[in-house]
């Protein structure tokens, strides 16, 4: 697992009050304690805890002299003595009252700033920010000439590190362009990996392939249904450089596109075309399939045959762990996938199983089982029902065009054995499952259509919450609450926080560039673009609380989520086990952590 540092942030509250909140780490003690220090200006450090602070990893400061900069950090006590101290946080003199972190942009004229994943490029504990800018996405089915994909990375800071384009022979779109970020090799900085062709160009200026070919269907005529699709050259996976945008290593990307008419599947969505909506469908993932070192999983189609690829970079030498392929309409595991993935061990052996909508797929490529529910939109894994062992999948499914199925469903994540199952012969488009009710014992369940709040067992207990999209543990206690659009609400009593000035991504999806605990404490951090698309503003909670968590990022289930939810229908993520106020002892993560030697990275 990456090596974190202690994510100290200051946020000025106003009214004279700072805010802080850093990181218990996943291999910290369930014991381990914190004195709070500030600096101000050129002063000694004081340290402003009377006693540890040993519930919490957060503290209000209430008397700083905000017209003079304040340096934050905390140290490590350990029986009682300090043995480490942190990295230090600096509010500058008259900050302004702001709960965000901001990042400026430096954009192509015409591009708007989208999905955002975090990875350590440096080395130093610190995440960086990668950003895809888009120009003009198109869907799947439709004719036209898209943007040329983006992806730049970012220090906190605002430093510009890289940036790299896919070219015109990578189609931008929500269903083409996935990307992932990850450590791969295990040396503690994350590499870039995606889906590359002929004239992508890399971090360093260095062209992919032939930059002189176009794939582009470019045969302007009435009706036209290819026009500006990309449906023949070759295709290619890229790993790239974190640290420089370098492309490390490239190789074909599996599986080709051929036949273009042999990607069907049952009923619904799963009839079959020469025109690439069913051989243009990709999502992406990452797994610990080893439970050692991640490998990259690129994956091709959902509607009906699905082909999974588990790709290592290890040694400098990337390649193929295995591949997944369901091959025909005829087979269980066709036509099962979602516009999305999750990650989980769900057998508890210590390697990751692929969650592919309505089918599991074990750390060693074969399929585990397969529900037959069929394609849906959204999918959340975990441990959705304390009281039963182990993990659970909630699901909502496209029953359309004459097929017959449950609407929404959850099923045991290592068995596949439906647990409860409703909205029969509906086309239900969206679903979320997540503790978001004190009242209720676990998590509950909703969904388009569902008229109601529901439990695990399917029972409606109580009104429809107010949005069905993103989660986010936001305010003090355990129940996590509802992000959508630029706002987070609580069940039952309304908005509680509104990035003012800020915008969420993907039209009417209306997700946040990303949504991750990447400072601070255990809580989750939001990113918006703002309206104007000039930065990115990190935003952090600042309400008190008193539970201590780990950090959710050294959760190996969590951190795969934040990897993976860029791609496609992004969706919120999950970590291994239950967060709620009836919760048992979070677990201690079992992870190895190996603090990495430092680099230096071209500006």
């Amino acid at each position: 697992m990456e090596y974190l540092n202690r994510g100290t942030v200051a946020i000025n509250m106003g009214d004279g009050k700072v805010y802080l909140g850093w990181r218990m780490l996943g291999t910290d003690p369930a014991t381990v304690a914190f004195n709070v220090y500030r600096s101000t200006g050129a002063a000694e450090p004081v340290k402003l805890n009377s006693t540890p602070v040993l519930t919490s990893t957060n503290y209000t400061d209430e008397q700083a002299d905000l017209t003079k900069s304040n340096t934050y950090f905390v140290k490590v006590l350990s029986q009682g003595k300090e043995v480490e101290t942190g990295e230090s946080f600096t509010l500058p003199a008259n900050a302004p009252v702001q709960q965000y972190l901001s990042i400026a942009l430096k954009n192509r004229p015409g591009y708007t700033p989208n999905d955002v994943s975090v990875g350590d490029l440096d080395g130093d504990g610190q995440y960086e920010i990668i950003l895809h800018q888009t120009a003009r996405g198109i869907d799947t089915p439709s004719p036209g000439i898209s943007g040329i994909p983006i992806f730049q990375a970012y220090k906190l800071d605002g430093t510009l590190l890289w940036e790299i384009s896919l070219g015109r022979n990578i189609r931008e779109g929500a269903h083409y362009t996935q990307f992932i970020v990850i450590d791969m090799d295990g040396d503690g900085i994350s590499e870039f990996a995606c889906k590359t062709a002929d004239g992508t160009i890399d971090g360093k200026g260095k062209v992919i392939g032939d930059s002189t070919k176009d794939y582009r269907n470019l045969k302007v005529q009435p009706r036209n249904t290819l026009y500006g699709k990309i449906l023949d050259g070759p295709e290619f996976f890229t790993v790239f450089s974190g640290k420089t945008g370098e492309a490390l290593a490239t190789t074909a990307y599996i599986p080709n596109r051929y036949p273009l008419n042999g990607w069907n599947g049952h009923g619904g969505n799963g009839g079959s075309d020469s025109t690439g909506n069913r051989v243009d469908r990709f999502v992406a993932g990452v797994a610990y399939l080893d439970g050692k070192l991640p490998s990259v999983l690129m994956c091709r189609g959902y509607y009906g045959r699905t082909v999974i690829a588990a790709w290592d970079y290890r040694n400098g030498k990337l390649t193929t762990r295995w591949v997944f392929d369901s091959k025909d309409s005829e087979n269980p595991f066709s036509g099962q996938g979602n516009h999305g993935l999750s990650i989980a061990d769900v057998d508890n052996d210590g390697k990751d199983e692929v969650v592919y909508g309505a089918m599991v797929i074990d750390d060693n490529g074969k399929g585990l089982f397969s529900t037959g529910l069929r394609h849906g939109d959204a999918l959340h894994v975990t441990d959705l029902d304390p009281s039963r062992p182990g993990l659970e999948v909630f699901g909502v499914h496209e029953i359309e065009e004459g097929t017959e199925g449950p609407g929404a469903a959850l099923y045991d994540a290592r068995t596949g054995k439906i647990l409860w199952s409703g909205h029969e012969d509906e086309d239900v488009g969206r679903g979320v499952a997540g503790n978001i009710d004190p009242e209720n014992p676990g998590a509950e369940m909703w969904f388009s259509g569902s008229n109601g709040l529901m439990n695990t067992k399917g029972e409606i207990i109580g009104p429809q919450p107010s949005s069905v999209n993103f989660l986010a543990w936001w305010d003090g206690d355990l129940t996590r609450e509802l992000l959508n659009g630029n706002k987070i609400d609580k069940y039952k009593m309304g908005t509680i926080f509104t990035a003012q000035g800020c915008s969420s991504n993907n039209g009417t999806k209306s997700t946040p560039a990303l949504s991750a605990d990447i400072l601070g404490d255990w809580r989750e951090e939001v990113i918006f673009r703002t309206t104007d698309n000039k930065e990115l503003r990190i935003f952090t909670t600042t309400i008190p609380t008193q539970h201590k968590l780990y950090t959710l990022m050294h959760d190996s289930q969590y951190r795969m989520a934040i990897a993976w939810q860029n791609v496609a229908y992004n969706q919120p993520p999950h970590p291994s086990f239950y967060i709620g106020e009836d919760m048992k002892k979070a677990p201690s993560p079992n992870i190895v952590v190996k603090k990495p030697k430092l680099v230096s990275v071209n500006k």
